[in-house]
């Protein structure tokens, strides 16, 4: 399995509730797409949101964000952790 961080932005203001409840929408149904959404950052200043997965692929990652009802805007590939 790969590693990814995926971006999302326009979240200005969100709650650690609403990080939170967004990041469980995720788990919910990782399984359905082999990926597992292991922790998620907020700014909310900037409304900048960042997840940390590991997933078979990108496109497994969006897969799972768009049907959670929050699609990101980037997805990176994290081959090296140190």
């Amino acid at each position: 399995m790969a590693r990814f961080m995926d971006v999302h932005h326009g979240m200005q203001g969100i709650t650690s509730d609403q990080l939170n409840e967004a990041h469980k929408a995720d788990l919910a149904i990782e399984k359905d797409e082999g990926v597992h959404f292991e922790r998620a950052w907020a700014d909310p200043e900037s409304g900048t949101v960042y997840c940390l997965s590991e997933a078979p692929s990108a496109e497994a990652v969006q897969r799972i964000h768009e049907r959670a009802g929050h699609k990101a805007d980037e997805i990176h590939a994290v081959p090296l952790v140190v």
